[in-house]
């Protein structure tokens, strides 16, 4: 049962009816649940359905695509020596399909990018050269990595300048579709811990999927993030590694914004991480906003030059102000320090931002 997602999933079916090929990119953080969203909308039927591999070279993508092409159907596939050649066997793959419309899941596409792959320029020539000047194809392409989706096919100035057809920018749940998700789920939560779950783990559905039932919140919270081995407890890190290829800079940016709850002027950011205020640091609060980390507003009788950048993120305001924190390594963290003074003051300022969701 997919919840909510409703317009999203009109995108994806209209295209599937669409009179012309479409190349829809569907973008989103880590655990935000594109990939389900897809493969629920359309039954886990697809023509041709893909996964790039993390951190693999390009001669074991091209292996592994040969492998996924045999699996749906082209069983004498050879293996390709380059991407160029890859798309070549999907395309003649796709020319003998019977399909009405042939439905095509490319995902996790920016782990395929490899350096020195010329993946870009083959994928632009199989889009440009074969497959929009079809009526039969719907392309579906999909990343964690939202900088890669954003900068090398949404705003490229190259060959997919303006190609893709249609975008989901898969956002996180909001509390009414969190609400949704625990009644689904049979979890026996009152709306007052509902809204506290979420000041901690914010609308990502993966992290809602890890509550067990039987447990309070709070020893829930204990087990996910704090104890030995908690699902949770290493997050951080692969959040922002799977988004960003040079995570470092994004994490600079966030930690400093994280001091200050009010938020930061770029020439604040800019002292606070050291780093001239230039063309990167741009991108990178670019990124973070479109990620939705961060929010940029302008106080009240200021100029949009002296706009503010506030850390909204849940799970990464939640991992500074305690995961960081807890340098004892607690497993019961969370269930002894609920009736503190800092879960207090923290507790005011999450509801905050929760009221701004």
């Amino acid at each position: 049962m997919i919840i909510g997602r409703k317009e999203e999933q009109k995108i994806l079916l209209s295209a599937a009816q669409s009179e012309y090929s479409e190349l829809i990119a569907v973008y989103g953080r880590r655990r935000v649940g594109k990939t389900y969203l897809i493969r629920e909308t359309f039954g886990y039927k697809f023509t041709f359905q893909h996964t790039g591999l993390a951190n693999a070279k390009t001669k074991d993508q091209l292996f592994s695509f040969a492998i996924s092409l045999r699996d749906a159907g082209y069983d004498d596939c050879p293996i390709p020596q380059s991407w160029l050649e890859a798309f070549s066997l999907l395309s003649h793959f796709l020319k003998n399909s019977t399909d009405e419309k042939k439905i095509i899941f490319l995902d996790e596409l920016p782990w395929m990018d490899t350096p020195r792959s010329n993946f870009i320029s083959a994928f632009e020539h199989f889009w440009n050269g074969w497959a929009s000047a079809r009526k039969d194809i719907v392309l579906i392409i999909c990343g964690s990595a939202t900088s890669w989706i954003i900068n090398k096919v949404i705003n490229d100035h190259g060959g997919l300048h303006n190609r893709v057809t249609q975008r989901i920018a898969l956002q996180p749940f909001t509390l009414r579709e969190c609400e949704m998700f625990v009644q689904n789920r049979g979890l026996e939560m009152n709306r007052y811990q509902i809204a506290e779950c979420y000041m901690v783990l914010g609308g990502i559905p993966f992290y809602w999927s890890m509550l067990e039932k039987g447990l309070s919140l709070a020893q829930n919270i204990d087990k996910i993030f704090f104890a030995k081995n908690g699902k949770l407890s290493n997050e951080f890190n692969l959040l922002y590694a799977s988004l960003f290829r040079s995570p470092e800079q994004y994490i600079d940016v966030v930690t400093a914004l994280g001091r200050k709850k009010v938020g930061m002027t770029r020439e604040e950011i800019m002292t606070a991480i050291d780093k001239p205020s230039n063309g990167t640091l741009s991108k990178v609060l670019d990124e973070l906003e479109y990620c939705g980390f961060i929010r940029k507003y302008s106080g009240y009788g200021k100029k949009t030059k002296q706009a503010i950048y506030q850390l909204v993120d849940s799970y990464t305001l939640f991992y500074f102000k305690f995961i960081q924190q807890n340098k004892n390594n607690d497993e019961h963290f969370w269930s002894v320090s609920i009736d503190s003074a800092t879960h207090r003051a923290w507790s005011g300022l999450a509801f905050e931002r929760l009221c701004m969701a």
